[in-house]
């Protein structure tokens, strides 16, 4: 008990100095671990603890359910000036675009991925399909590929059609490839400039691909 109150004490005195929430587990040996740093606690109970965080290998922001179990968990909390912070860092981990709708308007977002829901936005997401920052493009003339972010410059879309300008100067043409054959909706997501921190989503824009006129990366 008294490790876990000299953790806890230390974790408090620190918690001033830290962008964003960390949080540990004291172990069986009542030593502390670092579970996740630069992250966003939205809810917690007896039970669970549910934190948001960027995932640097899915290139988006994440949320985490922790199951408390027996060994506990301590939260080192930020201000929500420090919550801020750490939206505005995760901002610079992810893909950036400028968002094109059929109505002409602009959308600056931040964190940019591709995930899928049932048609016409009905219930929670497909969990079965899982979100990627890929572009998945059945091509003219045959065959498919899936385009990372990372290699595009923009993405124009034409009814059904698409056309994806890439960074080495090719050009590619095609048709939206569903990564399933189950009833879905493909969406556009990410962060705006009015990303509430404490919202429990990790997105704050969200738009069907038939709405779109243009996918501009930076």
């Amino acid at each position: 008990m008294r490790q876990l109150l000299a953790a806890v004490a230390l974790l408090m005195l620190a918690a001033s100095q830290v962008a964003g929430d960390a949080i540990f587990q004291i172990t069986a040996q009542g030593k502390q671990e670092v579970v996740q740093s630069d992250a966003i606690v939205v809810r917690e109970d007896t039970s669970f603890l549910v934190y948001k965080h960027f995932e640097l290998r899915e290139r988006r922001v994440v949320k985490v359910t922790l199951n408390k179990g027996s060994l506990p968990y301590i939260v080192q909390s930020s201000s929500p000036a420090g919550q801020k912070q750490i939206v505005e860092k995760w901002k610079h981990y992810g893909y950036k675009a400028a968002v094109t709708d059929l109505a002409g308007k602009i959308t600056e977002v931040f964190d940019v991925y591709l995930d899928f829901y049932p048609p016409g936005g009905r219930g929670s997401l497909l969990e079965s399909i899982p979100a990627r920052t890929t572009f998945p493009v059945l091509l003219e003339g045959g065959g498919a590929d899936e385009i990372e972010f990372s290699r595009i410059d923009r993405i124009e879309f034409q009814g059904d059609q698409v056309k994806l300008q890439l960074r080495n100067g090719q050009a590619e043409a095609g048709k939206f490839l569903m990564p399933t054959n189950l009833p879905a909706e493909a969406r556009l997501m990410g962060i705006s400039d009015h990303y509430d921190p404490a919202s429990e989503d990790v997105f704050d824009f969200s738009i069907p691909l038939p709405r779109l006129k243009e996918i501009r990366f930076e």
